[in-house]
C-alpha cells in the first residue's frame, strides 16, 4: 500500500489522482475531512482505506508489512496559523515520528517541506539539505519555521549516520496553485480568488508595493502548476538514488501582474488592476521575490520542461475552475 497523508488536501489529492492513474488500486489517505466540502477531492478516486490523523499510528503497526511508501504531505498550511504549539506538534513532530517509522520499517519516506523556510530570500532559494546551509535561513513565520526544524533535524540525523529510511526526499514546494484547492479558503491560490472578479467585471485587486525597487503588482512569486509538482514528486519515487531536499517549482518568478493577466484571459476578459495597501499585519514580512534554482532536481534527471505560466492558469482556469465540476 501506498499512505498518503494530507491526501484529501490539495497537492495530496491531486497525488493521489496521479497515483490512481498509474493504476495503483491500494492507496491510503491519512486526512481529516471536517465538515465542509473537502471530500469532494476524493469523489472520483478509490482507495483502500481513509484513516483519520488520530488513528494513523495504530494504522501503521497493523499494517507494518503492507506499506511500500509513505508521502507525507499533511500539514497545518496556513502561514497565518497563530497556535505554535499546534503548528509544531503536526509540522515537526509528526513528521519526526513518520520519518522514524520508516527507518525502522524500511520504508521510503518523502516528505512536504516548504519555500517558507527560505524567509525573505536573503540567503537565497538554494536547495541546500545540509546542516550548515540550512541553519542560514531565516524563517518569517511559525509554518515556515516548524517545516524548517523538520529539515534541519532529518539533515543532522542523516550527516550523524543515525538509521534512516532507504529512500528519503523533502519536497520545498514553492508558489502552487491548481485544482482541488476550493477547501483552502482564504489560503487558495490568487487565481482562484481571481476568476469571481473576472466574471463579474471587476479588476484584479493586487497589493500595492510598498518597497522603491518593485512596482505596483510587480511582486513576484515562482508560481507552479501542481501537475508539475506531482510529476516531480513522482520522479523522485521512482528514483531511489534521489535523496534529500529539493525545491518544486519552475525556477522562473514571475509578477502578481503577470498572473492576474493570465487569469483574466483564461477567463476571457480584458485584465484590469486595482492595487491595495498590503495590509499593516502582514506587511513587514510580506515576500517581494522567491524564485527557486531548480539546479539539484535537473542534476538528479529530471528533464521535463515546466509549464508556463499562462499555460497553466489557462488549463486549470478553462479546465477545471469554469467547469460545472471543478474537482479533479
Amino acid at each position: 500500500m501506498i499512505l498518503v497523508t494530507g491526501g484529501a488536501g490539495f497537492i495530496g489529492s491531486n497525488l493521489v489522482a496521479a497515483l490512481e492513474a498509474l493504476g495503483r488500486h491500494d492507496i491510503v489517505v491519512c486526512d481529516r475531512l471536517g465538515q465542509g466540502e473537502k471530500w469532494r477531492n476524493l469523489q472520483k478516486r478509490e482507495l483502500a482505506a481513509l484513516v483519520p490523523p488520530e488513528g494513523l499510528l495504530e494504522f501503521l503497526a497493523k499494517h507494518r508489512h503492507e506499506i511500500e511508501t509513505i508521502f507525507h504531505l499533511g500539514a497545518i498550511s496556513s502561514t497565518t496559523e497563530r497556535d505554535a504549539d499546534l503548528v509544531v506538534a503536526q509540522n515537526f513532530t509528526l513528521t519526526l515520528d513518520l520519518w522514524d517509522w520508516c527507518s525502522a520499517a524500511h520504508v521510503p519516506f518523502l516528505y512536504a517541506s516548504s519555500a517558507a523556510t527560505y524567509g525573505d530570500g536573503g540567503a537565497g532559494f538554494t536547495d541546500d539539505g545540509s546542516s550548515e546551509g540550512l541553519a542560514r535561513l531565516r524563517p518569517l513565520n511559525a509554518y515556515g519555521w516548524s517545516k524548517h526544524l523538520a529539515d534541519r533535524r532529518i539533515a543532522r540525523l542523516v550527516e550523524s549516520g543515525a538509521t534512516r529510511p532507504p529512500h528519503w526526499a523533502g519536497f520545498k514546494f514553492f508558489n502552487v496553485y491548481g485544482p482541488n484547492e476550493g477547501h483552502k479558503g482564504d489560503m487558495m491560490s490568487l487565481v482562484a480568488k481571481l476568476v469571481p472578479q473576472a466574471l463579474a467585471g471587476a479588476p484584479a485587486r493586487l497589493f500595492r508595493s510598498h518597497r522603491p525597487d518593485f512596482t505596483d503588482g510587480g511582486q513576484s512569486r515562482d508560481f507552479v502548476y501542481v501537475e508539475d509538482c506531482v510529476e516531480m514528486m513522482l520522479f523522485v519515487w521512482r528514483n531511489p538514488s534521489a535523496s534529500g531536499l529539493f525545491n518544486i517549482g519552475t525556477g522562473k518568478a514571475r509578477s502578481f501582474a503577470d498572473l492576474a493577466a493570465a487569469t483574466y484571459r483564461a477567463a476571457g476578459r480584458e485584465p484590469s488592476f486595482e492595487f491595495v495597501d498590503t495590509p499593516e499585519a502582514i506587511r513587514e514580512k510580506y515576500q517581494y521575490f522567491t524564485e527557486a534554482k531548480m539546479d539539484r532536481l535537473r542534476a538528479a534527471g529530471y528533464n521535463r520542461p515546466m509549464t508556463s505560466l499562462e499555460d497553466g492558469v489557462a488549463d486549470y482556469v478553462k479546465r477545471f475552475l469554469l467547469a460545472a465540476d471543478p474537482h479533479r
